[in-house]
């Protein structure tokens, strides 16, 4: 299977589709188009994400299939969403560093789940004032 590819191979810029072909009648047409978001993301995380799909977001799935423990793939699902522009940075950055310390034995798991409830309670107080 071939790796989409979303950055230029050469200076790392991104990449747009300019041009487009019909598959069933031959018509070719030359523009700017839109991509999703999808499209955008690296190659890694694209296929992270084609992972996360076909195991229907079972996480235990998404460890067995990519070969990766639980924070790890919950850490590579954050940064997909930072990636796609849907969590805070703040509150990724603080739950990535949980899930590292988790991942690396530096903390229990028991003593991370406190430590995400203590964030995303204090982080919810400050952003209803």
């Amino acid at each position: 299977m071939r790796k989409p590819i979303s950055n230029c191979p050469i200076c790392e810029g991104r990449l747009e589709p300019v041009k487009l072909k019909c598959t069933s009648c031959d018509i070719a047409m030359e523009g700017r188009f839109p991509i999703s978001k999808l499209g955008l993301l690296p190659s890694d995380q694209q296929q992270f994400i084609e992972a996360f799909l076909v195991a229907r977001g079972n996480i235990k799935e998404v460890e067995k299939e990519l070969g990766i423990s639980y924070p790890t793939v919950r850490k590579k699902l954050d940064e997909v969403i930072d990636a796609l522009g849907y969590a805070p940075r703040a509150k990724r950055r603080d739950q990535l560093e949980i899930l590292e310390a988790i991942e690396h034995g530096e903390m229990s798991p028991q003593e991370g789940i406190a430590s995400m409830q203590t964030l995303s309670s204090a982080l919810g107080k400050s952003e209803g004032d």
